[in-house]
């Protein structure tokens, strides 16, 4: 019996030390976000009022294991930051819950000086947001909102029967708040910070806090300095090894205590409204939030009646509007020209937005809301912006000082053969020549290759022969 006991009580020695080991490879091998899910340190199904939350981007080999780990993002990339509720749902049954996302300074000494820091961010960065969110690429966003006050704010409602995938992209770097603001200087640590409620209109019950360390790199800079990190390692012993954090392919946020949570940092950066337009962040088959901090708009949309249930009647009565939406438009002529425009299927999204809120948004956003073709081409009309011609002209009639531009979109003999009638007020059918002069002054006929091969800007003087069949003219450009 004593052989026995002191066999069983070696194996326990060596299992427990065995199992110290597990993971410290996990970061050579590339793991999808399922497989990172399915890891036994996630399954908490049992855990009450817990959560996961998770940001997609990879930790730093080179955190000690007595540190918080740290990780590396590029300026402006999009990232996934996903949130689960584990455990008894049912007190959340017809629920929803709210998450407000923040980038904060994780040092104390510019904590006291958020407001100040932030401030300069925005002097140097007009109408740019800190943090935003990347609502195309988005899952299970019931909606989303960015906090018109705070640039490092956004925040979401979402269903907690469902996980929420909510990318976010932070547009500052870590050195633009080192006292030289440039890259040979240690960059400032960030926190990225999710607090979630019980979403109420009357009142908002916190229930979970959590966060992760970050440093934000110019773009393509985190992978280098990944890079530079795993070559640090590689350099290092086995036994330094043990005392570094593998590397993981995502980054858990660590749960903060959520009374501490509160008092530091709810409310904690207040700046002045900014003169320049808030960007709205919509998402299709959503209600339009107003310029405020709540989701007032939504909860009356979501109890009175199903969103988009009145996009008929926005539209019903929309007069025939010509010309460029302007401030004075209304929703209904906003609604009329976007169809006029071939934006038809954007409608729905934009049925409360009258031209004022069109103007106000800028081409970023655009691109977000409706993606990069169609963003552009809706900036393009708004702007008055229309396409470049392939080729102008300057011609000027006989016996006249003044120059007329010709603008030529197709480079063809019958376009320019319509613009030159169009010039004497004759239909174009009229026009049975066009010829140009040559060296010497040999008369050449004008074909489409010709037109093709004309210079940019080029100068002609017009003369017009009446030929023998009626009503026809030869034009000569000299």
């Amino acid at each position: 019996m004593s052989w026995r006991l002191q066999l069983d009580g070696g194996l326990a020695a060596d299992f427990e030390s065995n199992l110290s080991g597990l993971g410290t490879e996990l970061g050579t091998a590339a793991y999808n976000m399922s497989e990172v899910l399915a890891l036994p340190i996630f399954k908490q199904e049992n855990v009450e009022d817990g959560f996961q939350c998770i940001l997609n981007a990879a930790t730093s080999p080179a955190t000690k294991v007595n540190e918080e780990t740290l990780t590396y993002l590029n300026q402006g990339k999009s990232y996934e930051l996903r949130l689960k509720k584990l455990g008894d749902i049912s007190q959340y049954e017809g629920k929803l819950l709210k998450s407000v996302v923040r980038v904060l300074f994780n040092d104390k000494r510019l904590q006291y000086a958020e407001s100040e820091q932030l401030a300069s961010w925005r002097s140097n960065r007009p109408g740019e947001r800190l943090l935003r969110i990347d609502v195309p690429l988005s899952h299970n966003l019931i909606d989303s909102n960015s906090n018109t006050n705070n640039l490092n704010s956004v925040e979401f409602l979402w269903d907690p029967h469902q996980i929420v995938s909510c990318f976010i992209q932070v547009n500052c770097i870590s050195t633009e708040f080192t006292p030289k603001k440039h890259g040979g200087e240690k960059g400032v640590v960030f926190r990225v910070h999710v607090d979630t409620h019980v979403h109420d209109k009357e009142h908002e019950k916190p229930i979970h806090s959590a966060s992760c360390q970050i440093k934000v790199f110019k773009p393509k800079g985190a992978d280098r300095k990944h890079k530079t990190d795993r070559d640090k390692m590689e350099r290092i012993s086995d036994s330094e090894k043990e005392k570094y954090h593998p590397s993981y392919e995502c980054t858990v946020l660590t749960e903060q205590n959520l009374q501490l949570s509160l008092t530091e940092n709810n409310g904690k950066v207040q700046l002045p409204p900014d003169s320049s337009p808030v960007p709205l962040h919509l998402r299709n088959n959503s209600p339009i939030f107003q310029h405020d901090d709540t989701f007032s708009s939504f909860d009356e949309s979501f109890n009175n009646h199903s969103i988009g249930s009145d996009a008929g009647d926005s539209a019903g009565g929309a007069s025939n509007f010509v010309g460029t939406p302007s401030a004075g438009t209304s929703i209904q002529e906003t609604q009329e020209w976007l169809k006029q425009n071939r934006f038809g299927a954007y409608t729905k999204l934009f049925e409360n937005f009258a031209g004022s809120d069109l103007l106000r948004l800028a081409k970023q956003d655009l691109i977000q809301i409706m993606g990069p073709a169609d963003g552009i081409r809706l900036n393009n009309a708004l702007q008055k912006r229309h396409v470049r011609p392939r080729l102008t002209l300057y011609v000027c009639q006989e016996h006249e000082q003044v120059y007329h531009a010709l603008y030529l979109d197709m480079q063809t003999l019958g376009e320019l053969k319509a613009k030159l009638a169009n010039l004497y007020s004759i239909p174009p059918e009229q026009i049975s020549t066009i010829l140009r002069q040559g060296p010497t002054g040999i008369r050449v006929l004008v074909s489409d290759e010709m037109v093709e091969n004309v210079k940019e800007e080029s100068l002609f003087s017009l003369q017009a022969i009446k030929g023998e069949v009626m009503n026809s003219y030869t034009i000569i450009m000299t």
